[in-house]
């Protein structure tokens, strides 16, 4: 894995990390199209809410840019480096959601892959890549996540990575699992 430890906040530039299939980069309108059919996608979207509209995925992908100059961190756009295709999102962001126990200011780990990339080791190659630049951050204590009861994939894929403390949570006016990720004591 290559990458910078820090966010050069002037620019809004994500950190670009690669990985043995994937480049992990800044969201840009080059992804748009394929960002619009994966979120627009309802068997992609099923365990996170209704599909996106054209202009609630253009408002995400502004939304993803915007992460990085405020937080220091974000979400990636995953493209595989054999074929150039999307695969999807994953990264860390703070959404001031409105949930007990409070989660603001920790970074909040999310991903979604289009359809296509399902089962294929993308997520896990992904979230690898990307927990272990956030470990390299400082100020960072921990990471948490909000998945869905019935999304066991997600489930298995955030316990293999460490997140643990599950409880249930009320967001959106649905239950939803809330798992917390101490970060690795520096060795």
């Amino acid at each position: 894995m290559r990458g910078s430890t820090a966010c050069n906040s002037r620019r809004g530039r994500a950190i670009r990390l690669e990985t043995e299939r994937l480049i992990l980069d800044l969201h840009g309108i080059e992804q748009f199209e394929a960002l619009c059919q994966m979120w627009g996608d309802v068997s992609v979207v099923r365990h996170i809410g209704q599909p996106s509209t054209m202009q609630e995925a253009w408002m995400r992908l502004l939304r993803y840019r915007g992460l990085w100059p405020l937080l220091g961190y974000g979400y990636w756009a995953l493209t595989e480096k054999a074929s150039g295709r999307f695969v999807g999102d994953l990264g860390f962001a703070d959404f001031h959601r409105a949930i007990e126990p409070s989660i603001r200011g920790v970074p909040e780990a999310g991903w979604v892959l289009a359809g296509w990339a399902h089962g294929q080791g993308f997520a896990s190659e992904a979230l690898s890549a990307a927990l272990s630049w956030l470990d390299g951050q400082t100020g960072h204590e921990s990471s948490v996540c909000l998945i869905a009861p019935e999304n066991g994939p997600s489930l298995r894929l955030a316990q293999r990575f460490g997140f643990r403390d599950e409880r249930a949570v009320s967001f959106l006016g649905q239950e939803t699992l809330l798992l917390r990720r101490e970060r690795p004591e520096k060795r």
